[in-house]
């Protein structure tokens, strides 16, 4: 059996954590430079605060709500659901995480009610995290049973679709579009062919479908029926490409401002290519700009002399290409980069012409990256990135790093 283990409403939950005033009071989060609410806990959601609308046009319906408002705090999020990751390690024989907040596990137990339930008391009495658990005989189905136990409060947060007459009661109130994998633009196909939910869509020809859709509709109609046809992932494809912008804090209108910036995403960009072991020739600049009511954007492509994972030489030609398509009196909102084409060294072609990327360069970036890993991140990095630059992600609402400062350790007094 599979089970899917979700955090309920999980960055409003990490700041719930440790600050019990919040509990069980609205709590809303907002996004990059508190632009807008991206999360909202129940009682938020009940007293009918709208999620992914700009801050500015609700923010008098939040305050008068009493809602408490946060900024977006990665390092907690990413702290707590390590941690949660981490203490559902031994409930399971396979581990797979699938997002910040989402694990699928691989279940091997007498009683998957009582282990269910043993994993969300755990995840409550050892990190205070709310979760909902979906267990069933495939991935697919373990999906729509953590989405019942949500929504059926007699579940108490613990779903298992053991047999075929339960998981055929629960397809049959699930809207098609609700299965995993099925997004609009198939949901619209398969409503003009009289399929409306997931009961029908189990029980339509598989290979029928396959050759008007694909392999993996077949593959979902498959699981929807306690076909298993996809195994837990233990380790995840490398990616082939990574992007790394944010906005600004304000509108820049100079220069070295964006390229301070965009020093800033290649370092972070690089570190997580890095982290895969990965290597590029390729990357992608760009910038963004309002000017008299329309958008601006430029952007450029660039092709490096060889395949690299020095984050000097990549820095250094994205600040050569933001200055190519920097336009002067604009003000700019926001910048990106882009790492394309990525690659191992396992398959890094060698030319006797071409040159390399030589042994100092990498054994100098393994040694950053194990300085910045041990003493925190930036505890090294490259001189144009600025100190303290004025332009960074503004975050008004931001809690503690309870779990990452060593000033904002909480103070327990008994």
């Amino acid at each position: 059996m599979f089970a899917l283990v979700d955090c309920n409403t999980f960055y409003a939950s990490c700041e719930a954590v440790f600050n019990p005033a919040v509990r069980g009071k609205p709590v809303v989060v907002l996004s990059n430079n508190d632009g807008c609410i991206i999360a909202r806990n129940a009682e938020a959601k009940a007293l009918g605060i709208p999620g992914m609308l700009p801050f500015f046009q609700v923010r008098k319906q939040v305050e008068e709500a009493g809602c408490y408002i946060f900024s977006s705090n990665y390092e907690l999020y990413g702290d707590l659901s390590a941690r949660v990751m981490k203490l559902m390690e031994p409930y399971a024989t396979e581990m797979e995480v699938y997002s910040i907040d989402e694990a699928f596990l691989r279940l091997h137990c007498k009683d998957y009610q009582v282990h269910g339930h043993a994993i969300k008391d755990m995840l409550w009495q050892q990190v205070r995290m709310p979760v909902c658990v979906g267990i069933a005989p495939t991935k697919t189905l373990a999906k729509l049973a953590n989405h019942a136990a949500k929504k059926i409060p007699r579940l108490k947060g613990v779903c298992v679709l053991d047999k075929p007459e339960k998981w055929e009661w629960l397809l049959a109130r699930i809207p098609v579009d609700s299965v995993w994998g099925i997004g609009a633009r198939i949901r619209k196909r398969l409503n003009e062919m009289d399929i409306y939910n997931a009961l029908e869509l189990a029980q339509s020809d598989a290979r029928w479908l396959r050759r008007r859709f694909s392999v993996v509709l077949e593959k979902t109609i498959r699981e929807l029926n306690g076909e298993p046809c996809m195994d837990v992932e233990l380790a995840p494809e490398p990616k082939k490409e990574i992007i790394c912008s944010r906005s600004f804090s304000y509108k820049i209108t100079e220069l070295h401002e964006l390229q301070q910036a965009v020093s800033l995403y290649a370092s972070r960009a690089c570190e997580k290519m890095r982290r895969q072991k990965g290597l590029t020739a390729n990357l992608w600049v760009y910038l963004e700009s309002f000017h008299n009511g329309e958008r601006f954007y430029r952007h450029r492509f660039v092709k490096l002399p060889c395949l690299t994972n020095d984050t000097r030489l990549i820095a250094e030609a994205a600040s050569d290409a933001l200055a190519d398509i920097f336009r002067p009196g604009l003000r700019y909102k926001k910048c990106g980069i882009g790492l394309l084409d990525l690659c191992t060294k396992k398959y890094e072609q060698l030319d006797f012409y071409a040159p390399q990327q030589s042994e100092k360069s990498r054994t100098l970036m393994k040694t950053v990256d194990r300085i910045n890993e041990r003493y925190g991140k930036y505890s090294v990095q490259l001189a144009n990135t600025g100190i303290q630059p004025k332009w960074i992600m503004s975050r008004n609402f931001k809690s503690p790093a309870y779990t990452t400062r060593w000033a904002d350790i909480p103070v327990v007094r008994c």
